[in-house]
């Protein structure tokens, strides 16, 4: 366990991004009486205006200030994916603990080398992995033994959005492919059932009318398990889709678990017993707690680099997959 001299300090957080995701945590680090939010570097003027404005909170020029800011302890990344990994290294050559959403990175030779400078520099290294925390995967831990043996499951994410305005999540080079860009997927499921064999991936994208942008995507992945497991991924959203969906299925030999949404059941033949699915809401605060807490007392994380790091280059073969249109191995 590593000893970071922070028990006893205000630790003072830089957060790159002005998005949803970085007022969550904004919120969270403000609402934390261990935490000193300073500063925010954005991606355009007027949205770290208002970023500034709304937390009272200093504007930097860059993500390179930011990360070199002097007085700085902790820097939270929540902008676009591509950008990711190069922040990553930068706050960490720059001695500063760091939290990443996920994807790690985009480049699948980098996440090892970004790990080892953590752990070179003795420094915090966390990937936001919030879909452990929540509700229904927490339901799913609770009641697995219930259906049996596990062999299939099947988990659908789509999202219709009639109007699709050029954002940077769905720009091919911004954004990544899907499910590397959406890696939780399948973080999910080897949290659940370990080491994956093998991948098959098929996708479809259908152009935007701005250079660089897809106005819808869908991506279709299975993987099979070393324990004979067989998970089948769907992953869609955009203007081509005309209703969301976001339902899980897990089957065993003794019944199914079945999630609409966070509404989720067991299933046994014409038997349905519905199982209660904490609410989503608080995710963040609850991994910026818990990071906070990591920081200054040493208590373990929710998850480890080797963990996220081994989802990311699973994510990484179903891209190999769709582009080679063949099977995978992991």
């Amino acid at each position: 366990m590593i000893d970071y001299g922070l028990e006893q300090k205000m630790i003072k957080v830089g957060i790159v991004g002005t998005g949803y995701a970085a007022k969550r945590r904004a919120e969270a680090f403000q609402d934390s009486p261990f935490s000193d939010l300073v500063a925010v570097a954005g991606h355009s003027s007027e949205s770290t205006q208002d970023f500034c404005q709304t937390y009272s909170i200093d504007a930097v020029g860059s993500w390179q200030d930011l990360v070199n800011h002097p007085s700085l302890d902790l820097i939270c990344i929540c902008n676009v994916n591509r950008e990711h990994g190069s922040i990553v290294r930068q706050a960490l050559l720059a001695d500063k603990h760091v939290i990443v959403e996920y994807p790690l990175t985009l480049n699948p030779s980098e996440s090892q080398e970004l790990i080892n400078l953590a752990r070179q520099k003795q420094k915090l290294l966390h990937v936001e992995h919030i879909e452990i925390l929540g509700g229904v995967h927490q339901a799913i831990k609770q009641y697995l033994p219930e259906i049996g043996i596990p062999f299939l499951a099947r988990y659908s994410t789509i999202l219709a959005k009639p109007k699709v305005v050029p954002h940077w999540t769905y720009n091919y080079e911004l954004y990544g492919f899907p499910f590397v860009a959406a890696v939780s997927r399948i973080n999910r499921f080897t949290d659940l059932f370990g080491e994956v064999d093998s991948v098959s991936c098929y996708a479809r994208f259908w152009d935007a009318p701005e250079s660089g942008y897809f106005s819808s995507c869908w991506c279709q992945a299975q993987l099979q398990f070393k324990n004979k497991m067989m998970v089948s991924l769907t992953y869609g959203k955009g203007n081509q889709f005309q209703s969301n969906d976001r339902t899980l299925e897990i089957y065993g030999d003794r019944g199914t678990l079945v999630f609409d949404g966070e509404q989720g059941k067991i299933k046994r033949g014409d038997e349905e017993i519905a199982i209660e699915v904490a609410s989503r809401r608080g995710l963040f605060t609850q991994d910026t707690n818990l990071v906070l807490e990591h920081l200054r007392t040493g208590k373990p994380l929710y998850i480890n680099n080797t963990d996220s790091a081994y989802s990311l280059k699973v994510a990484q073969a179903t891209l190999k997959s769709f582009q080679n249109q063949q099977i995978v191995k992991v």
